[in-house]
């Protein structure tokens, strides 16, 4: 695999704060998608519309959720209005298959498909590195593609395989945050981000306080933990104002990642992905916080 790093340091105030952000990642893909027994995709599962890419299989795909912004996606039609299903505009694609998740709703758009005979199939969510073989095996049996599947999830299991641990072992707290709506939520065990800070060997100090997923955070709590880095969603971090906003949140400032500038921000679509870009993320996360603390 050719991995790809697509790092920026980007100015964010006049004391010279800087913010390491990842904006792309390099997808891993199999040559020869082979053939499938369907033929009008639309993908609203997480991640599910980069993985038929991935198997090959990209015109079959004829509509996709507005969360998959992949420049290799973008000729493909947008069919939710924000992240709500939209009934009207999937009937009038006419597809075969339409691919979800737990997250995609609502529920009575999803009914009117199905009373419309069009074929739904749920894909499970990933949230850690394992799950990644998962997902893929539910979207290339859906689409009846099962070597293809297993042949891509190989390639990526080969790749995550060759990624190296070095001895950092900084202390990483995740910030799901949305300005906009005043959320403000540490991530813990589950959220999905402890599974990639522990890829590149490092503490996820979230996990460390919290079970849950997801947590409300306070200046309290954010203090005690001081983590070293502080890892943000790219629009999240735009939404607070930037560094300058995110320094101002109640305890940041009082971390040593607040102190020291230490953030890294992450495009909102590949973080949490899942799938044949998270190999290559994983490295540039360890590169970037590897940069951070120097």
């Amino acid at each position: 695999m050719a991995l790809a790093t697509a790092l920026s340091l980007t100015a964010c105030s006049s004391s010279e704060v800087a913010v390491q952000e990842i904006k792309a990642a390099a997808a891993i893909s199999i040559e020869d998608g082979g053939t499938s027994s369907a033929t009008r995709v639309i993908a609203l599962a997480n991640g599910s519309a980069e993985i038929l890419v991935s198997l090959g299989l990209k015109p079959i795909l004829i509509g996709r959720d507005i969360a998959s912004t992949e420049e290799v996606l973008l000729d493909i039609p947008i069919v939710t209005s924000g992240h709500q299903v939209v009934a009207e505009n999937i009937l009038k694609l006419n597809p075969d298959l339409v691919l979800i998740d737990d997250a995609t709703g609502p529920l009575a758009a999803i009914k009117t498909l199905r009373e419309n005979g069009i074929k739904i199939v749920q894909v499970r969510q990933a949230w850690t590195l394992s799950d990644i073989n998962l997902k893929i095996a539910d979207i290339a049996g859906a689409v009846g593609a099962i070597p293809s599947g297993v042949a891509l999830s190989e390639k990526i299991n080969q790749s995550l395989s060759e990624v190296k641990k070095a001895d950092r072992k900084a202390r990483i707290a995740f910030l799901y945050l949305r300005g906009g709506n005043s959320i403000y939520l540490l991530g813990g065990k589950g959220s999905g981000a402890d599974s990639l800070i522990t890829a590149i060997n490092s503490v996820d100090a979230g996990a460390e306080f919290s079970k849950d997923p997801f947590t409300p955070v306070s200046a309290e709590v954010l203090a005690e933990l001081n983590p070293d880095v502080i890892l943000v969603m790219s629009k999240g971090l735009a939404s607070v104002g930037g560094v300058a906003g995110l320094k101002a949140l109640p305890g940041v400032a009082q971390t040593s990642a607040g102190k020291k500038g230490r953030i890294l921000a992450v495009d909102d679509s590949l973080l949490l992905s899942f799938g044949p870009r998270t190999p290559d993320l994983i490295l540039q996360m360890a590169a970037s916080v590897d940069e951070l603390m120097k």
